[in-house]
């Protein structure tokens, strides 16, 4: 017999950027499902262990490369379990403790575990379990994307799920991707003593970015990693003492892990969108405008399943607008999505906002290129580097900064006053003239690249 369905004022598929129920909804009757970790990909996956690895894998690579600084010091190896163990000793009781918040420590919020499937237009099914709601927020997030290479899927593998689990730091891993979730595992492994093969369908890494910068960026990583470029396997098997063969044509390369980062599928077809009458794009992705609104009354979606930035910082900016919405129905708010900025926290760092020459120049926009490298300001001496450097771009009729990119030591820090300047329409002259900047600290190099812009000349 099936139970009566149970109806709530609002559903939340997703206990990510879901979960950050505001207090104004407090008084609402609200059904929060999640299929599978509590507290999404960033806190238990992505976002936040990978990082605490990388900081580590940065002090290994320093130490083994600090002989330019007139220092003898080496790196004699990690302890990758105690690594782990700090990680997600951390980590695991944080998402613990949240889903135990929500399963007893507030009344109008009833957590459901369990798959949720549209049956029907704002009808849930949970696992046999029939709720429904009026308003509904599907944040359901992604899950790692496995190519269809032969011999993979039979094979002992990871993704960016498992990876960071291991028992033992692997003498030889494999990695077939190279975006950002490849090359900061790559310079994890790299730096904490892997021998590390890099496989990448594309001739360059980090694709995506500004193509000066993924050129750079892939002749550094080229020095740390064997980088298999414009080639993916054939073939992939396992061997009886468990190792794992990546067959290219007359060669085969062997290790002892595996890992695939070749991107993220949304997870709008595990929660059946479709079923419940929401449209998606090509791609997988829910179609949603600036309210987070999706094509059905009443339903809005947010983050890694709706969106094509597929960014913690931009799910948590989403998550507000949408959560106004629902309660506010007469005063929406709309995303603002002019400055999204984006970091690759590998070695060296990479970060980027806004646009990139090849945009501009195929929109046909006159714009100034400012670029100044590391070496060329004082810290940067301190550093000693002659690899990184600062780029930005400005509309040459506004003033107005179009992008900026940069790769080296502090990138993802150091790029945030252009984020700023580009939010608040700040000029390029204003940000390099009418602020201080204190000398002789990295954030020179910002300051020199913006007056750089101004004696440039126009791209076209």
């Amino acid at each position: 017999m099936t139970e009566p369905t149970e109806r709530f004022d609002l559903i939340i598929i997703g206990s990510g950027s879901g979960n950050s129920i505001p207090e104004y909804l407090q008084d609402w009757k609200i059904a929060l499902v999640e299929r599978d970790v509590f507290g999404g990909t960033c806190l238990n996956r992505g976002c936040i262990p990978s990082k605490m690895f990388v900081l580590p894998a940065d002090v290994a690579v320093s130490a083994s490369n600090s002989e330019h600084l007139g220092l003898d010091t080496t790196f004699n190896g990690a302890d990758w379990s105690a690594i782990r163990d700090r990680v997600f000793g951390l980590i695991d009781p944080i998402a613990a403790g949240g889903e135990e918040y929500r399963a007893t420590g507030t009344p109008n919020v009833t957590l459901v575990r369990g798959t949720a499937r549209f049956v029907g237009e704002k009808l849930l099914d949970v696992d046999g379990r029939q709720i429904t709601a009026d308003k509904i927020l599907v944040a359901t997030g992604s899950r790692p994307f496995v190519p269809s290479i032969p011999g993979l899927a039979d094979v002992r593998h990871h993704t960016s799920d498992s990876i960071m689990r291991l028992d033992d730091l692997p003498k030889r891993v494999g990695i077939i991707g190279g975006g950002f979730i490849a090359v900061e595992m790559g310079h994890v492994f790299a730096g904490l003593g892997s021998d590390v093969t890099l496989f990448n369908r594309s001739t360059c890494l980090i694709r995506d970015h500004d193509t000066e910068v993924a050129t750079r960026f892939t002749e550094l990583f080229g020095q740390r990693v064997d980088l298999r470029l414009g080639q993916l396997p054939d073939t992939v098997e396992e061997t009886d003492q468990g190792t794992i063969l990546l067959h290219l044509g007359e060669e085969t390369v062997q290790v002892d892990e595996l890992l695939v980062a070749t991107g993220r599928t949304p997870n709008s077809d595990l929660v059946e969108a479709n079923g419940g009458g929401i449209d998606t794009r090509s791609n997988g992705r829910i179609n949603i405008n600036l309210k987070m609104e999706t094509n059905i009354e009443g339903i809005w979606a947010i983050g890694d399943v709706a969106n094509d930035h597929q960014l913690k910082h931009v799910a948590n900016a989403e998550v507000k607008i949408a959560f106004w919405n629902i309660a506010n129905p007469d005063s929406p708010r709309e995303m603002d999505y002019r400055a999204v900025p984006n970091a690759v926290f590998s070695g060296p760092q990479v970060a980027s906002v806004g646009k990139k020459e090849e945009d501009l120049r195929s929109e046909g926009v006159s714009y100034r290129v400012g670029k100044r490298d590391f070496g060329g300001t004082a810290y940067g001496w301190a550093l000693d580097d002659h690899s990184s450097f600062a780029k930005v771009l400005v509309d040459d009729k506004t003033d107005l900064i179009l992008g900026a990119h940069i790769i080296g030591p502090q990138a993802a820090s150091l790029i945030q006053p252009l984020i700023q300047a580009m939010q608040f329409a700040q000029t390029a002259s204003d940000l390099a003239t009418k602020v201080f900047y204190i000398h002789p600290a990295l954030t020179e190099v910002v300051e020199n690249a913006l007056l750089a812009a101004a004696d440039a000349p126009p791209s076209q």
